[in-house]
């Protein structure tokens, strides 16, 4: 990643607690929000290995082939999801295919490191996405009023306002990753 060592470090902790947060949602009651935090905790893992500053560790050139491939399978798992089950799926499949076109770009700068740039078209777009994509789960964030009801507390895999939490996060990290490209 770009930039310098701070915010770097700041963006790969942000990443690797919402990876974890996720791996905690893996365990909730229901099957669709398991599965989703299983691709948002990869998504979540991979950002902050990604974000790592380029001053610290400059990894070797397989890895960015590694990245696409392992984010490339993500992306057709995603995407068969979302054939499958809709909905947030399709966000998935988005972000997977940032992951890859940002270790393609990695892939193809000189010395892997600083000075990265891909086609401006597609930086662009996904900046657009992720930026309509952050503003709209933040708007989701804001509170409602609460209906009264009884029955068990959530556990902390089931807890709505924490994944979305989780995934702007998520979002804002994509769209660090994506502005310096």
């Amino acid at each position: 990643m770009h930039g310098p060592a701070s915010p770097g470090w700041l963006l790969v902790a942000l990443c690797a607690a919402t990876g974890a947060y996720c791996l905690l949602r893996m365990r909730s009651r229901d099957e669709e929000a398991r599965r989703a935090a299983g691709g948002e905790a990869l998504m979540g893992f991979g950002m902050a290995v990604m974000a790592v500053p380029a001053a610290v560790f400059t990894p070797p050139a397989w890895t960015w082939a590694g990245y696409a491939t392992v984010f490339g399978a993500a992306g057709l798992r995603a995407l068969w999801a979302a054939a499958r089950y809709g909905g947030h799926h399709l966000h998935h499949l988005v972000g997977a295919a940032a992951m890859v076109y940002m270790a393609v770009v990695m892939a193809g700068s000189p010395a892997h490191a600083h000075g990265a740039s891909g086609p401006p078209a597609a930086t662009g777009a996904l900046l657009l996405y992720f930026t309509g994509y952050v503003l709209l789960t933040g708007v989701r964030l804001l509170p409602v009023t609460a209906v009264a009801g009884g029955g068990p507390a959530p556990g902390w895999g089931d807890r709505p306002e924490l994944a979305r939490a989780c995934r702007l996060s998520m979002g804002i990290a994509m769209l660090a990753m994506l502005a310096p490209m």
